[in-house]
């Protein structure tokens, strides 16, 4: 496959052209930001750990029958992708309290949730990805009422595979973030995109609660490199 031009640069992740339109070379970057970018810094082999465990995870997806951009890992730091239309909502899927939830609620971090929670965000860092409701996604056309429909499913699925994972690794998967898109070959099929990392996803150490994910970097707790590669050490994900 031969990597061409850059198409997109975002706060993780560059996206580069191939000689086959339906496909794309996803690299994986050590900045790191917080706040929808207001912090900003580095994490050394962020890109690295970050790819080793979001190709696992997606391959461990697409296994269970979930469609996903992701075709295999080239190297270290890059990814063969199905080329995607980006559906402009973010789905986060909450099983405890913690973040946004916790402060916008007034609620303990840390509450383990009845059931799952499932939020959605404007995609748009200009307006801080603010909380919207399926009367948004709607009247504003971002996505069809199919493509809701199959964006929830296919959250409590992931949610069901993920939750019993990282259980069998000793890891709450407290919440997380997914984003979907229309594959470039069929806009009519959607399919699970961009990563499932430590960058979108809370995961605390069962035993002791310690955060093994960003939020070590956006609370300045310290740690952060060490926490990306206990979760890839805990994986068994390697070269």
């Amino acid at each position: 496959m031969e990597k061409r031009d850059q198409l997109y640069e975002g706060k993780a992740k560059v996206l580069f052209s191939t000689d086959d339109e339906n496909c794309l070379i996803q690299y994986f970057k050590d900045d790191a930001t917080a706040f929808n970018g207001v912090k900003k810094g580095t994490i050394a082999d962020k890109g690295v750990l970050n790819n080793l465990i979001s190709a696992r995870l997606m391959f461990l997806l697409e296994t269970v029958g979930i469609p996903v951009h992701f075709i295999k890992r080239l190297n270290d730091r890059e990814q063969l992708v199905r080329r995607v239309e980006i559906v402009p909502v973010e789905v986060v899927v909450r099983n405890r309290v913690a973040g946004s939830m916790a402060k916008r609620l007034g609620i303990k971090e840390g509450v383990v949730l009845p059931r799952p929670v499932v939020e959605f965000y404007l995609k748009s860092d200009e307006l801080d990805d603010p909380l919207i409701t399926l009367d948004h996604i709607d009247v504003f056309n971002w996505a069809s009422h199919e493509e809701v429909e199959l964006m929830i499913e296919m959250a409590h699925r992931v949610n069901d595979v993920l939750l019993g994972y990282y259980a069998n690794i000793g890891i709450h998967l407290v919440d997380y973030k997914l984003e979907f898109g229309r594959l470039n070959s069929d806009m009519d099929t959607l399919v699970l995109a961009d990563e499932i990392s430590p960058d979108s996803c809370r995961l605390w150490d069962m035993k002791t609660g310690k955060k093994l994910d960003k939020d070590r970097f956006r609370r300045d707790l310290g740690g952060v490199e060490e926490a990306y590669q206990e979760i890839v050490d805990r994986m068994g994900v390697s070269e």
